[in-house]
């Protein structure tokens, strides 16, 4: 398999479909990842997600190895500057350092675009996710305990807990999300 430095990180698009899909298939199969049962379909996955902060890595042949996107938490004015996102990495890509380079990617990508705080809510037996966001500046704010039943995989029909982390991020140059407003806290 190749290292996370023989992929080459692009914008998210439609085309990237497939892969993307695969990936995520991946994730509910493994059952620490979401509590989706099934991947929706492009159109409204795509219609969720923020434009300029989805990347996709692919190797030489385009393959998608791992992806990552980015949500509004809500349409409140209020919290245009705050978004929720979620990483993915083909199972043949584990370990090898591509979550972190998307992840500090995207940190990069928002904070050039006004937003002010990057939020997860993470399952708490996906270690490896947490230690991730640790590693990249996120903290720990808050736990949820028996949010939700997990739907797949090791823990289905089990009762899960999530841990919230948070990354606050200072917006470059007065930037706003969508150019709204002025002042990030």
């Amino acid at each position: 398999m190749q290292s996370s430095a023989e992929l080459r990180v692009l914008p998210l698009a439609s085309s990237h479909w497939p892969g993307i899909k695969r990936i995520y298939q991946q994730g509910i199969d493994g059952g620490l990842a979401t509590f989706e049962s099934a991947v929706p379909d492009c159109a409204d996955f795509m219609a969720g997600k923020i434009d300029n902060l989805g990347l996709v890595a692919v190797d030489g042949a385009n393959s998608v190895a791992g992806w990552i996107a980015a949500a509004p938490v809500s349409t409140r004015w209020a919290y245009r500057g705050v978004i929720e996102h979620s990483v993915y990495i083909d199972r043949a890509q584990s370990g090898r350092g591509l979550a972190s380079d998307l992840l500090a990617e995207l940190i990069v990508r928002a904070q050039s675009q006004g937003y002010w705080m990057i939020q997860s809510a993470i399952f708490d037996a996906n270690q490896a996710s947490r230690a991730l966001h640790l590693k990249l500046g996120f903290r720990e704010v808050g736990f949820r305990e028996r949010i939700a039943q997990a739907p797949t995989g090791p823990l289905a029909g089990q009762w899960v807990n999530t841990v919230l982390y948070e990354l606050r991020l200072a917006p470059l140059s007065g930037n706003q999300p969508d150019g709204a407003g002025s002042g990030a806290p």
